[in-house]
């Protein structure tokens, strides 16, 4: 398994090695001891999966009062998954690193307490699971503008096309009016 860090340092790619032959395949999807040495630490205490058709777009979410760290992987199709820091008292605060998950490349983005995650589905029927180190919160839950020109996300949309959303992402907040972390 190799975890690399991204332009974030505390966001990490994960590309398990993945052992193939006329069966199909195996890999590591998780292993405490590797990605605790790479500072990816649960507790896991929630996995979620997610279906999305091309083009919907999911976030930008996070929670202020129990922040979730998320492993995410696409298990079916490609997505563009984004991760946005959203500490104040961080020099990467506002920047923004996306990676092209796909099921056929298997790799995995950390993404860590005190950062939105969103992904856009670029292929029909786009399956998305992901660890959280934090139980989903209703009540702590936010969502940033996914076109926000503050953070710039370069969504890889084609010319003139916006995402389908859902009513909360299409009516979520800008950056400079959100709940943040410190």
């Amino acid at each position: 398994m190799h975890i690399a860090e991204t332009a974030i340092a505390e966001v990490k790619l994960v590309t398990p090695r993945v052992l193939e032959d006329d069966r199909g395949f195996f890999l590591e999807s998780w292993r405490e001891d590797v990605f605790a040495a790479a500072g990816i630490d649960g507790p896991w205490v929630q996995d979620n999966h997610s279906r999305s058709s091309k083009h919907s777009l999911r976030g930008i979410h996070y929670q202020v009062g129990q922040p979730q760290g998320k492993l995410v992987r696409a298990t079916r199709g490609r997505i563009f998954d984004v991760a946005v820091d959203l500490r104040r008292s961080s020099p990467t605060f506002g920047r923004w690193v996306a990676q092209r998950l796909t099921a056929k490349n298997k790799a995995m983005l950390w993404i860590p307490p005190g950062f939105g995650h969103a992904f856009l589905a670029l292929s029909d029927g786009a399956e998305v699971q992901y660890k959280c180190t934090a139980y989903y919160a209703p009540e702590d839950e936010r969502t940033i503008a996914w076109d926000d020109a503050s953070i710039g996300i370069a969504w890889p949309l084609p010319e003139g096309e916006t995402p389908i959303l859902s009513a909360k992402d299409a009516s979520a907040t800008q950056l400079s009016d959100a709940d943040l972390f410190a």
